[in-house]
Protein backbone atom coordinates (compact mmCIF):
# COMPACT_ATOMS: atom_id res chain seq x y z
CA UNK A 1 0.00 0.00 0.00
CA UNK A 2 1.18 3.46 -0.93
CA UNK A 3 0.17 6.50 0.60
CA UNK A 4 -0.40 9.89 -1.58
CA UNK A 5 0.13 12.77 0.43
CA UNK A 6 -0.44 16.33 -1.59
CA UNK A 7 0.73 19.54 0.13
CA UNK A 8 -0.61 22.61 -0.36
CA UNK A 9 0.00 26.47 -0.51
CA UNK A 10 -3.55 27.92 -0.53
CA UNK A 11 -4.40 31.60 -0.32
CA UNK A 12 -5.69 32.52 3.02
CA UNK A 13 -7.92 35.04 2.43
CA UNK A 14 -9.79 31.77 0.36
CA UNK A 15 -10.07 28.85 2.98
CA UNK A 16 -13.82 28.47 2.39
CA UNK A 17 -13.58 27.85 -1.46
CA UNK A 18 -10.66 25.09 -0.37
CA UNK A 19 -12.60 23.92 2.26
CA UNK A 20 -15.19 22.92 -0.63
CA UNK A 21 -12.54 21.63 -3.07
CA UNK A 22 -11.79 19.67 -0.49
CA UNK A 23 -15.86 18.20 0.27
CA UNK A 24 -15.84 17.50 -3.42
CA UNK A 25 -12.33 15.50 -3.31
CA UNK A 26 -13.99 14.18 -0.26
CA UNK A 27 -16.91 12.08 -2.78
CA UNK A 28 -15.13 11.68 -5.82
CA UNK A 29 -11.57 10.47 -4.26
CA UNK A 30 -13.46 6.90 -3.03
CA UNK A 31 -15.73 7.09 -6.37
CA UNK A 32 -12.10 6.81 -8.49
CA UNK A 33 -10.82 3.85 -6.41
CA UNK A 34 -8.26 5.47 -3.80
CA UNK A 35 -9.00 4.99 -0.07
CA UNK A 36 -9.41 8.82 1.09
CA UNK A 37 -7.87 9.60 5.02
CA UNK A 38 -8.46 13.36 4.33
CA UNK A 39 -8.34 16.33 3.35
CA UNK A 40 -6.45 18.93 6.24
CA UNK A 41 -6.40 22.29 6.17
CA UNK A 42 -5.63 25.53 8.50
CA UNK A 43 -6.91 25.53 12.19
CA UNK A 44 -3.50 26.67 14.45
CA UNK A 45 -0.25 28.01 12.93
CA UNK A 46 0.45 28.26 9.04
CA UNK A 47 -2.71 30.15 7.32
CA UNK A 48 -1.38 28.87 4.05
CA UNK A 49 -0.74 24.74 4.60
CA UNK A 50 -3.43 22.46 3.35
CA UNK A 51 -3.02 18.78 3.22
CA UNK A 52 -4.83 15.75 1.00
CA UNK A 53 -4.04 12.24 2.11
CA UNK A 54 -4.79 9.00 0.17
CA UNK A 55 -3.78 5.88 -0.52
CA UNK A 56 -3.70 3.01 -3.00
CA UNK A 57 -2.48 -0.82 -3.54
CA UNK A 58 0.29 0.45 -6.04
CA UNK A 59 1.80 2.77 -7.88
CA UNK A 60 0.05 1.36 -11.03
CA UNK A 61 -3.33 1.72 -9.44
CA UNK A 62 -2.26 5.35 -8.82
CA UNK A 63 -1.85 6.21 -12.39
CA UNK A 64 -5.43 4.06 -13.24
CA UNK A 65 -7.75 5.82 -10.22
CA UNK A 66 -6.01 9.43 -11.51
CA UNK A 67 -7.54 8.73 -15.36
CA UNK A 68 -10.63 7.61 -13.23
CA UNK A 69 -10.71 11.13 -11.27
CA UNK A 70 -9.94 13.26 -14.60
CA UNK A 71 -13.18 11.61 -16.11
CA UNK A 72 -15.18 11.58 -13.49
CA UNK A 73 -18.05 14.65 -13.45
CA UNK A 74 -17.00 16.17 -9.95
CA UNK A 75 -13.32 15.40 -10.72
CA UNK A 76 -13.69 17.81 -13.42
CA UNK A 77 -15.50 20.40 -12.30
CA UNK A 78 -13.60 20.55 -9.31
CA UNK A 79 -10.53 21.02 -11.33
CA UNK A 80 -11.95 23.51 -13.00
CA UNK A 81 -13.70 25.39 -9.69
CA UNK A 82 -9.44 25.33 -8.56
CA UNK A 83 -8.50 26.47 -11.79
CA UNK A 84 -11.10 29.85 -11.75
CA UNK A 85 -11.22 30.52 -7.96
CA UNK A 86 -7.54 30.66 -7.91
CA UNK A 87 -6.83 29.44 -4.32
CA UNK A 88 -3.61 27.23 -4.73
CA UNK A 89 -0.78 28.15 -5.14
CA UNK A 90 1.07 25.19 -5.29
CA UNK A 91 0.89 21.84 -5.00
CA UNK A 92 3.28 18.99 -4.29
CA UNK A 93 2.88 15.16 -4.19
CA UNK A 94 5.24 12.41 -2.36
CA UNK A 95 4.46 9.12 -1.90
CA UNK A 96 4.91 6.85 0.87
CA UNK A 97 4.40 3.62 2.86
CA UNK A 98 3.95 3.15 5.85
CA UNK A 99 6.43 1.41 8.09
CA UNK A 100 5.75 1.35 11.78
CA UNK A 101 2.69 -1.63 10.86
CA UNK A 102 1.53 -3.43 12.61
CA UNK A 103 0.43 -1.39 14.91
CA UNK A 104 -0.32 -2.19 19.10
CA UNK A 105 -3.73 -1.71 20.13
CA UNK A 106 -4.84 1.64 21.73
CA UNK A 107 -4.95 2.11 25.16
CA UNK A 108 -7.89 3.79 27.00
CA UNK A 109 -7.00 2.69 30.09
Amino acid sequence: MITCFIRYQIDPSKGDEFAQYARNWGQAIPECGADLIGYFGPHEGSATTAYGVYSLPTLADYEAYRARLAAHPMGRENYAFAKKERFIHREDRIFLKCLSLPHAERNTG
